[in-house]
């Protein structure tokens, strides 16, 4: 039988809450159900405001029009995350300014944000890999200083936290994503968090396809009307209710699967010890989710055949990233600030291990007991 990358987890009252939001007679977006995961990320991360999106790039798009991108502008970001960092950018004719990353949390480096900032620079964007916080301090200082807006692109970070503040709740802006491969999921899902109460009412309107149709409903205005720019960011009720079931469960599913990412790290321990690899590393001031469980192995060689061998076994682990800065559209569309030695390395080495909730047995300590295995046995 094979393990999979990944496996949606289902907490078993999904399909009660999608029934019961049928009944109600809604299932266009900002229902009820949309309304109680909003109020539960207000409570949970302490935000201004929460706004559920059908997607994490969704909130991202929003986000960059929240942020005025014109033509020209520059965002510093990591080159290692996923396309829709830059995309929703870019989108607006936004240049990606690609900055490396640390080599101990693989987020980006914050001593390095500074050298790439220029007058057109508007905002900085930084990613929370594998749910673990980047150096929010130094980054909104650097922010304050230059009058910069601070998105944070939390997708993989729900339930983390950097010094007791939940990530996504720091920045003026945070976004979230709720994808089947994350921790608290919909299928396809995300959350815009506005921190600055400045942005809420445009926010507001941008989801709202731009016209001011919230004002409306609390009625402020006697009709809504097309008043900004914006699209359809809105999940639907049955979205929103699938994920009220996972949120409802949130801190259980964040503690298993913690409990899995410590027997991973603890079955890894001699092999880093020995040099034969290398375990993810957390500051101290860093409270991650596990939202995943990775090993840095010696080159792109030894994980190719890392892969293949757990393959063998029909364990399925896989790589991440491909360096956006490498990419024929990204070289053409953002710049970057040196070579990203950094990030070209990391990304060679990386290696991500399964990691979710199964419902009988624990398929990790199979994957751990192979991997280890297969690692004290080869010549890497």
């Amino acid at each position: 039988m094979i393990i999979p990358f990944n496996r949606p987890y289902l907490t078993g009252n999904e399909l009660i809450n999608i029934a019961d939001a049928h009944s109600r007679g809604q299932l266009a977006g900002d229902g009820h159900f949309t309304k109680l995961c909003s109020a539960w990320l207000e409570q949970c991360t302490g935000c201004n405001k929460a706004l559920l999106t059908h997607s994490c790039t969704a909130a991202l798009e929003m986000a960059a029009i929240l942020a005025d991108i014109k033509p020209g502008d520059e965002v510093i970001m990591p080159s290692y995350t996923f396309v829709s960092t830059a995309n929703a950018f870019v989108l607006r004719g936004g240049v990606p300014v690609f900055v490396d990353i640390r080599p101990d949390t693989l987020n980006i480096d914050e001593n390095l944000i500074e050298a790439a900032i220029t007058p057109r620079t508007k905002a900085i964007v930084p990613v929370h890999y594998a749910g673990v916080a980047c150096e929010m301090d130094r980054i909104m200082e650097i922010a304050s200083r230059h009058n910069l807006l601070v998105i944070e692109d939390a997708a993989q970070a729900i339930m983390s936290s950097y010094k007791g503040r939940a990530l996504g709740s720091i920045g003026h802006l945070g976004c979230y994503s709720f994808h089947e491969t994350k921790n608290i999921i919909s299928g396809e899902g995300g959350a815009l968090l506005i921190n600055d109460p400045t942005l809420v009412e445009r926010a507001e309107i941008v989801r709202e396809k731009g016209t001011n149709r919230n004002k409306f409903f609390r009625g402020q205005v006697d009709k809504y009307t097309w008043v900004d720019i914006g699209s359809s960011y809105l999940p639907g009720e049955i979205t929103a209710a699938f994920l009220w079931a996972q949120m409802q469960q949130a801190e259980i599913i964040t503690s298993r699967r913690l409990l899995i990412w410590e027997d991973y790290h603890l079955a890894f321990k001699k092999l880093d010890e020995f040099g034969r690899l290398r375990r993810p590393i957390t500051p101290l001031n860093c409270k991650h989710n596990a939202h995943m469980y990775y090993l840095l192995l010696n080159d792109i060689a030894d994980r190719s055949k890392f892969i293949s061998a757990m393959n063998q076994h029909q364990i399925n682990c896989v790589f991440h990233y491909v360096p956006l800065h490498s990419s024929s559209f990204g070289s053409l569309n953002g710049r970057s600030l040196s070579d990203l030695p950094v990030t070209l390395e990391m990304s060679s080495r990386l290696v991500r291990l399964p990691l979710w909730l199964a419902k009988k047995g624990e398929f990790h300590h199979k994957i751990s007991k192979i991997a280890t295995s297969y690692l004290n046995a080869s010549s890497l």
